[in-house]
């Protein structure tokens, strides 16, 4: 099966996946249920699924496990795309090339679907196809990746730096904690999802995930600044008129793009000892780094 099979076959199962977990439209309340829906189906990458379902293929995870988690990753990350739509945080209009929720129907409704997102996303996880230690262990690892320590927390340092100059390193904090941190989660939990990794492997894959998070965002800066707004699916260039740091700002263009090529070389190392057996995951680092929105 080639990558590309490959890819098609899981965002399908992904897509299905969402369409469980998520209550239907005709369940009242029928506009906040509408809202949820248009929010996560019809639209986006779905890294975090995909990442998921491939370190999950390292640990012989059943595939219906790794939907479950792929679905609350999922719905974990549009959750916080909502919520940093609105006019308290990011205040953008156009998000995976259509109107911000919102825009599309009120703040109050945006923020009650990023609330019921993240809650609906730990009833996936306790779904009845998870053994309970499995269900205790993806909880958790989703919890923190999406907590204070995790991608709030990163929210709350990008929030405050906004007109302030960063070091390369409080950036790079940042971005491990924003973004980075649920990208780590997804390769963790789809592991998690099968035979539990020796220590070694775990380390690998956090290697990895690192690496690949760090580039996922060091790409974004660099396509704020490269891409028009039709082809991101959302508003270019509002990182630097929003004054927000970025790696672009920080160290220029051609050294960000080098670092993305380093990143996605660090990221083939960290799995090399699995062999054959990692090359979704190979595949993937080479998808992030070489997008174009």
């Amino acid at each position: 099966m080639t990558f590309e099979q490959w890819t098609r076959a899981v965002l399908e199962r992904v897509e299905s996946a969402l369409e469980h977990y998520l209550p239907t439209q005709a369940t009242e309340p029928a506009k906040l249920h509408e809202a949820m829906r248009y929010a996560v189906l019809g639209g986006g990458k779905r890294v975090r699924p995909l990442l998921c379902h491939a370190a999950g293929e390292l640990t012989g995870a059943r595939a219906e496990c790794l939907d479950a988690a792929a679905a609350a990753l999922e719905m974990i990350h549009v959750y916080s795309l909502v919520h940093d739509d609105m006019p308290c945080m990011d205040d953008d209009a156009l998000r995976r090339g259509k109107p911000t929720v919102h825009v599309k129907y009120d703040e109050a409704t945006a923020l009650l679907v990023g609330d019921a997102l993240q809650a609906q996303a730990f009833v996936a996880l306790t779904s009845d196809v998870l053994a309970p230690a499995q269900q205790a262990s993806l909880v958790r690892e989703l919890a923190l990746a999406s907590g204070s320590i995790g991608m709030c927390g990163g929210q709350a340092i990008d929030l405050a730096s906004v007109g302030h100059t960063l070091t390369r390193a409080q950036l790079e904090t940042m971005h491990r904690m924003k973004t980075g941190a649920l990208l780590r989660a997804a390769v963790r939990m789809g592991a998690l999802a099968g035979e539990t990794p020796n220590a070694d492997a775990m380390r690998s894959l956090d290697a990895y995930a690192a690496a690949v998070g760090l580039a996922f965002q060091v790409v974004d800066d660099i396509l704020d600044v490269t891409t028009d707004s039709a082809t991101l699916g959302k508003t270019a260039g509002k990182d630097a008129k929003d004054g927000k740091p970025t790696y672009v700002s920080i160290i220029g263009l051609d050294a960000s793009r080098a670092l993305a090529a380093q990143l996605r070389s660090d990221a083939h190392a960290a799995i090399a000892p699995f062999g054959a057996r990692a090359q979704r995951l190979a595949e993937l680092a080479d998808l992030v780094v070489n997008r174009v929105s």
